[in-house]
């Protein structure tokens, strides 16, 4: 008997040539080219890949010197303070700036503007404790030599 009748509907001669083109795709589709002999890799080729990147972290770690902004000193306590006091400065400008265009009301302004006002207060004396902590600090005294006393 054969497959098809005589005169098959379109439905079934369509379903059978689909079936069949991925019956015979299915051979030369890219994944099964990828399970062929042809693309395994070798262990030694894998082992030599894990030795190698693990040669490189090495030298990564403990032959690269470091760049010499990473030596630089870090900021002092008057170098933050400092920035936070202009930090705050351009805050209450903005602030200001804000409340004219109409973003705040008059009481949200006040609150916001008395906020950062004592937060500058705090930073100006924190500022001056740290300056007037480094102007009092007494300076070694340097032993006179016989020479520039003789002078």
């Amino acid at each position: 008997m054969p497959l098809f009748p005589t005169s098959p509907s379109p439905l079934i001669a369509l379903v059978w040539t689909s079936h069949s083109w991925l019956c015979s795709s299915a051979l030369h589709s890219p994944l099964a080219t990828l399970h062929s002999p042809l693309f395994a890799i070798p262990d030694w080729a894998a082992l030599g890949a894990c030795f190698a990147l693990a040669a490189a972290v090495f030298l990564f770690v403990f032959y690269i010197q470091p760049d010499a902004s990473d030596l630089a000193p870090h900021r002092t306590k008057l170098d933050q303070l400092l920035e936070r006091r202009d930090t705050i400065y351009d805050n209450l400008r903005d602030l200001k700036f804000e409340h004219r265009a109409g973003k705040y009301s008059e009481g949200d302004y006040e609150l916001m503007k008395n906020s950062l006002e004592e937060e500058a207060a705090l930073v100006l004396t924190e500022i001056e404790q740290v300056t007037e902590s480094q102007i009092r600090r007494p300076r070694p005294v340097r032993p006179s030599t016989p020479e520039r006393s003789a002078r």
